[in-house]
C-alpha cells in the first residue's frame, strides 16, 4: 500500500524488463508508488478504471492495444495524467499521443536517469486534464502560402518559447492558423534528445503550414515553420539565417528558449513577435524582455488552458506581455499582426 502523500503510478508497458526498471527508478526515495503494471494497452485501460492512479506512464507501441487507443480511452472515460515513456524511433507516434490527451513525453530511462524521470512525474502529478471526446483525425490540407506583396523590411518574425504541455499547445495554435499565413515563424521547445524530428512531423501533419526541423544554414521562408534540435540553441540572424549553436555551459532547459528570442530581438527589432506558452522555469522571460525593448509585440498563453503556468506567468508577473491569450486566440492575435503588418506595405 503506497503511504499517504505518495504519488500513485501505473506502469504500462509491454516489456517486464522495462517495467522493472521503471518501477524501479520511480520508487526510489519512497515518493512515489507503483501501484500497478500492464502490458498492453486493453490492461491499461481496465487497470486506470480499477486502480485510479494519480499517474500513468504509457508505451507506444504494444500488442492487443497500443498506447494511442489506449491514452484516447482513458481520456475519454477516466481521464488522469499520462506521461509517454517512448523509444526515440516511435517519437511521432508519441507526440501524436500529446494529441490525444497525454501530458508530455519523455524517452524510456536507463538505470542513471532515474532523477529526471521522478522530476518529470512529481511536476505532472495533480496536473488538471479533461476528458477528451473521441473524434475522427483530420489531417491538414497543404497548400503554398498565399505571399502578400511586401518586401523582408516588412515581414513579421514570430518566436515561440514552449515547455511542458507545449506539443498540446502548439498543435492549437499552429493548426488554426491559415493555409496562407505569410510570415515564418521559429520554435523552442523544450524535449528530450532524439524527440525533436518527431514533435516536427506530427506538428506538420496537424498544421496547414511546412512545419520542419531547422538545420544550421536554413533561411526563413513565409509560411513555414522552424523548430529547433534539442542538442543545440536555435539563433535566426539578421540575413534571415538560421544557425545551430552549441548549448551554453551548466543550461539545463534545452533547446534555449531566451536564445532564440533574444537573437530575434535583436535581428529585427520591432517586426519581432515573442510568444511564450505552457512550462516550467523562467526561459524566455528575458528573450521576451529583450523583444518588448526591440519594440516588438508580445503574447502568452493564459493560465487555464496550460498544462504548467509556469514561465509564461513569470513573464507575465514581470511586465513584458503585451496580451494574454489561450492557443486559439494567440493564432487569431498572430493573424490580426499579420494583417496590420500587410495593411503597413499599402
Amino acid at each position: 500500500m503506497p503511504n499517504k502523500g505518495q504519488i500513485r503510478v501505473l506502469v504500462v508497458d509491454d516489456s517486464v524488463m522495462v517495467r522493472n526498471i521503471l518501477r524501479s527508478l520511480l520508487e526510489e526515495g519512497n515518493q512515489i508508488k507503483v501501484v500497478g503494471e500492464a502490458e498492453d494497452g486493453v490492461q491499461a485501460v481496465a487497470m486506470t478504471k480499477e486502480l485510479k492512479p494519480d499517474l500513468v506512464t504509457m508505451d507506444i507501441v504494444m500488442p492487443v492495444m497500443g498506447g494511442l487507443d489506449a491514452i484516447s480511452e482513458i481520456m475519454a472515460a477516466t481521464a488522469v495524467p499520462i506521461l509517454v515513456v517512448s523509444s526515440q524511433s516511435d517519437a511521432k507516434l508519441a507526440f501524436e499521443a500529446v494529441s490525444r490527451g497525454a501530458l508530455d513525453v519523455i524517452a524510456k530511462p536507463d538505470v542513471n536517469q532515474g532523477a529526471a524521470l521522478r522530476d518529470k512525474v512529481m511536476l505532472l502529478n495533480g496536473v488538471k486534464v479533461i476528458t477528451h471526446i473521441r473524434k475522427s483525425p483530420k489531417a491538414a490540407q497543404k497548400t503554398p502560402p498565399l505571399l502578400t506583396q511586401m518586401d523582408d523590411s516588412h515581414r513579421l518574425v514570430f518566436a515561440i518559447a514552449s515547455s511542458t504541455g507545449g506539443p498540446g499547445a502548439l498543435t492549437a495554435l499552429l493548426g488554426d492558423l491559415p493555409q496562407h499565413f505569410p510570415h515564418p515563424v521559429v520554435v523552442a521547445q523544450h524535449i528530450a534528445d532524439g524527440f525533436a524530428q518527431g514533435l516536427a512531423e506530427l506538428l506538420d501533419s496537424k498544421s496547414p503550414l511546412s512545419v520542419r526541423l531547422a538545420k544550421d544554414g536554413d533561411i526563413l521562408e513565409p509560411g513555414c515553420v522552424y523548430i529547433s534540435p534539442s542538442d543545440t540553441n536555435l539563433v535566426v540572424q539578421r540575413s534571415g539565417m538560421l544557425r545551430l549553436l552549441e548549448h551554453e555551459k551548466k543550461q539545463f532547459f534545452r533547446p534555449s528558449c531566451d536564445v532564440l528570442l533574444s537573437s530575434v530581438a535583436e535581428s529585427f527589432g520591432s517586426r519581432a513577435v515573442g510568444i511564450i506558452l505552457t512550462g516550467m522555469g523562467r526561459d524566455g522571460v528575458c528573450g521576451m524582455e529583450r523583444i518588448v525593448k526591440a519594440g516588438g509585440a508580445t503574447l502568452a498563453q493564459d493560465e487555464a488552458s496550460s498544462v504548467v503556468f509556469g514561465m509564461n506567468n513569470e513573464a507575465i508577473k514581470s511586465g513584458c506581455v503585451q496580451k494574454v491569450l489561450s492557443p486559439i486566440q494567440l493564432a487569431a492575435e498572430m493573424c490580426d499582426l499579420a494583417a496590420s503588418a500587410s495593411r503597413a506595405v499599402v
